[in-house]
């Protein structure tokens, strides 16, 4: 398949509270996203998924690595050419109320990336928003209303709509279920599914549901700490979960079938202070299968799928 985007070993610091040394909150990430295809990418909370997919986008500036969508170096663009790029990438945040601005009427919102843009003049402008507002569930008339008005589901209607305003390639979804109740999830996740086919569009899907990501992924990478512990294929993940860690997510999902269980794999302790990172594999303190190298030395990327691209893996156990 032909890779719209390709991420390599994208590392992001921020300066510690304390002063004397860096918190490295995205380290040496990489990975690939095809055209028409979704990724999924998975974690606890604080292990990086946010700022890995703002980093991707230039919201924050990366420290070291490389950025390649159509070839094009993100990371080395400069202001006029990186506001044509993020004509084809676009973001769909986390909280769909901070993301509006309470000022803005839905219509001048809609609209609003294509008068940054330059793009029609004032009547095409407006059909197009009105269209944006049909295709994402939304009445015409909400485009003379403010965002406190509408529910989360709507307001995340609102921000799908806006983000398909310039026609992007690639959407960076952030959490965008999470703040919604879940009867209004798979609204969102079945709309969000729909437009993919509808715009020929390719996601990175960020998100610490597993089912959720499950449901709408392609492939699937597993963050842990700053950094991807394994990257597969979606039913290979669920199937064959290899790496420790990735194993103890999928069996805390919870099971929609009260007669069927599932054995849990407990870890004990919490994440550690990505500020004072463990040595060797970071997962090693909470591991149940941890050895005396884990604790030494940083394990390498092993491929143990059936092709090039296949089940990637950083474990000592492979």
């Amino acid at each position: 398949m032909n890779p719209l985007l390709q991420v390599r070993n994208l590392t992001k610091h921020f300066p510690s509270r304390y002063g004397s040394r860096n918190l490295t909150a995205v380290k040496a990430v990489s990975l690939t996203v095809n055209a028409g295809e979704t990724v999924g990418i998975v974690g606890e909370s604080g292990c990086g998924k946010s700022t890995l997919g703002k980093s991707i986008i230039r919201l924050f500036e990366p420290d070291e690595g490389t950025v390649l969508f159509q070839d094009k170096d993100v990371l080395s663009l400069e202001k006029r050419a990186l506001r044509e790029m993020r004509r084809e990438i676009q973001m769909i945040f986390q909280d769909p109320y901070g993301s509006l601005d309470s000022r803005m009427t839905i219509g001048a919102i809609v609209e609003e990336p294509l008068v940054i843009h330059g793009i029609g003049d004032r009547a095409t402008r407006y059909k197009k928003m009105l269209r944006l507002l049909e295709i994402t569930g939304l009445e015409q008339d909400a485009a003379n209303r403010y965002p406190h008005e509408f529910s989360g589901g709507q307001r995340q209607r609102i921000c799908i709509a806006r983000a398909l305003a310039l026609r992007p390639k690639m959407i960076i979804a952030d959490e965008p279920v999470s703040a919604l109740d879940v009867s209004i999830q798979s609204q969102i996740l079945n709309l969000l599914v729909d437009l993919k086919e509808k715009f020929d569009l390719s996601y990175i899907f960020i998100s610490h549901d597993l089912a959720v990501v499950e449901h709408v992924s392609d492939h699937v990478a597993v963050m842990y700490l700053g950094g991807i512990v394994e990257t597969a294929p979606t039913k290979d993940l669920f199937t064959r979960p290899c790496h420790p860690y990735t194993e103890a997510l999928i069996k805390a999902i919870p099971q929609p079938d009260p007669l069927r269980t599932r054995e849990r794999i407990v870890l004990q302790g919490e994440i550690p202070d990505p500020e004072n990172p463990p040595s060797g594999c970071a997962f090693h303190p909470r591991c149940p299968k941890v050895m005396d190298i884990c604790k030494t030395a940083t394990p390498e990327e092993k491929n143990i799928g059936v092709n090039e691209t296949g089940h990637l893996i950083r474990c000592h156990l492979y």
